[in-house]
């Protein structure tokens, strides 16, 4: 049975992630993209009208398979929302930390790249990192509901701030090469997200 358009087109898209997640997006050319696909540059131009297409298409690929992965972590399975919470973070952790490019947070690697490079691809990121952030704010709100959290967070700011020193956690890493930024961003979530009453607030 010939795999379904959607099949190839989501083949090319994992494909070319692998490399872009380890050089990024400029770093990669056409051919690069078509090699580990094994595909021909005719059946790339049937899906993508051009590279930048391509990117387009596989920010919102990635997006949308973060999001879902958010979802199964966060649905409510009878957890405290602040133990789901610290699982996203200490995970987070551990798969940047690894050498596999298909773990690697595309935000990290093309948020700086690609904004002075398409406006397409920048809108695409700013919105699906607002997304991310909304995931984040429901489950804090979840967990102030639940008695988890402490009651004066703010969900919105406290989301948005945390994954803002995530992002720049992750960089720091990256130039430092060494696990203390992470560290030092999980040692102040975990202060932030303290259970209400705890010394380490």
């Amino acid at each position: 049975m010939r795999p379904s358009y959607d099949d190839v087109r989501r083949h090319i898209l994992g494909a070319g992630q692998q490399i872009i997640a380890l050089k990024g997006f400029a770093g990669v050319g056409l051919n690069e993209i078509l090699g580990a696909a094994d595909v021909p540059k005719g059946s790339f131009y049937h899906y993508f009208g051009s590279k930048e297409q391509y990117g387009c298409a596989l920010i919102e690929q990635y997006v949308q398979d973060y999001l879902a992965s958010m979802d199964r972590l966060f649905h409510v399975d009878g957890r405290p929302a602040r133990e789901r919470l610290m699982t996203y973070w200490q995970r987070w952790r551990d798969t940047q930390c690894t050498d596999g490019a298909g773990d690697k947070c595309l935000v990290v690697k093309l948020g700086a790249e690609v904004a002075d490079l398409s406006d397409d691809m920048r809108q695409l990121l700013r919105d699906g990192t607002d997304r991310i952030c909304g995931r984040l704010e429901a489950c804090v709100a979840d967990g102030i509901a639940d008695g988890s959290l402490a009651p004066d967070l703010d969900p919105a700011m406290t989301a948005t701030k945390l994954y803002q020193m995530w992002l720049g956690a992750s960089l720091l890493t990256k130039l430092r090469r060494d696990l203390s930024a992470f560290d030092d961003a999980l040692a102040v979530t975990e202060r932030v997200l303290a259970r209400p009453g705890s010394l380490t607030r």
